[in-house]
């Protein structure tokens, strides 16, 4: 009976050999390539879309300022209360002190008599005129002694009241100026971002849109120019005196450039140059276009004339001053100077004409 013998394997040696590690390595080579080209795969962002993501960017940026505005000013408000509630628990502690050196006299005095009280001395004497005389001294004398104590109390009652004011002052101060820092650190991070993205784009790219945003330099020659046309003689037409130096002031500041938290003279954020030009006007606004909005008569579309201000997205974010013909000057952005722009460029959502 013939033996079942297993079959021999035959090893892979050389042409055979060097053939396939050849064809594995070909075959590795181009998985690899083929994974590399699957990693950059991904599409260069379109000057489109990073325009769209600049512009929200920005959008955050300066929503991020407005807030900042308005903890900034609610912090120099509760900086200034705090200083007043510090000269006044000085004060009262003079008061406290000058209280309680009248009371040191007095116990003074007593030690110099002998430690006696004034009713008993009065009891001790047997001159009826100079027993009625004393009672008098020494009724007053009580008076004062009480009025004395009672305004020691009074004073350390009140500067413990100051004090736990203070400190509760003190507290919101800190609290106010964590947020300060928190909305500091927001309105860099996207203004950053966004210009990293704008570095992404080509001279040319960037130049397109400059020109697209109205931010170039040409607008910036352009809304002067305007500037030159519309104000021969320094004059605006405006529907009274205020409204016109409040126009007149917004022409003067074109071209400055855009700072967040910048109130001028030489550089303006949107509300900054709203408030700035009415204030020029002898006009007060708030500082913010969230208080803004309320710091005058609503005005329609329809009725719209120069010196308006005009408030756009839901968030009433941004700002700009009415100059007539459906147009504004405002404090766009970070790197766009004040101009001129058409006021259909954003959502329009609300319009004031300051009182």
């Amino acid at each position: 009976m013939a033996a079942h013998r297993k079959p021999k394997q035959r090893s892979l040696g050389g042409s055979t050999a060097r053939t396939t590690a050849v064809a594995l390595a070909l075959a590795g080579a181009a998985g690899t390539t083929a994974l590399e080209g699957a990693a950059q795969a991904a599409p260069r962002p379109t000057p489109a879309e990073i325009k769209a993501k600049v512009d929200r960017l920005y959008h955050d940026a300066e929503a991020a300022t407005e807030t900042y505005n308005g903890v900034r000013e609610k912090t120099a408000r509760t900086r200034r209360s705090l200083a007043l509630l510090r000269d006044e628990a000085a004060r009262r502690t003079e008061q406290l002190n000058a209280e309680r050196a009248s009371l040191g006299s007095m116990a003074a005095a007593q030690y110099r008599s002998g430690g006696v009280e004034p009713a008993v001395q009065v009891a001790l004497t047997s001159d009826p005129d100079q027993y009625l005389e004393r009672a008098a001294v020494a009724g007053r004398a009580g008076d004062r002694q009480a009025a004395a104590v009672r305004g020691v109390q009074r004073q350390l009652a009140q500067i413990a009241r100051l004090r736990g004011t203070a400190d509760r002052h003190f507290a919101r101060l800190a609290q106010e100026e964590g947020v300060l820092k928190k909305q500091k650190e927001t309105i860099r991070r996207n203004i950053a971002r966004a210009e990293e993205l704008l570095s992404r784009l080509t001279a040319d790219e960037r130049a397109r849109y400059a020109a697209q945003d109205g931010h170039g330099g040409d607008g910036e020659r352009a809304g002067r120019a305007a500037a030159d046309r519309e104000l021969p003689g320094g004059a605006v037409r405006a529907p009274d005196a205020r409204a016109s130096q409040a126009v007149s002031f917004a022409y003067s500041a074109l071209g400055k450039p855009y700072v967040w938290g910048a109130t001028g003279p030489s550089s303006f954020d949107c509300s900054g140059l709203t408030q700035a030009a009415w204030r020029s006007a002898g006009v007060s606004l708030p500082r913010t276009t969230y208080t803004q909005i309320n710091a005058g008569e609503r005005i329609p579309r329809s009725r719209l004339a120069p010196g308006d201000l005009l408030f756009f997205y839901s968030g009433i974010t941004h700002v700009g001053l009415y100059i007539g013909d459906g147009r504004m000057i405002h404090a766009p952005r970070p790197g766009a100077p004040v101009r001129i722009a058409p006021i259909d460029q954003m959502p329009l959502v609300g319009a004031t004409r300051p009182a």
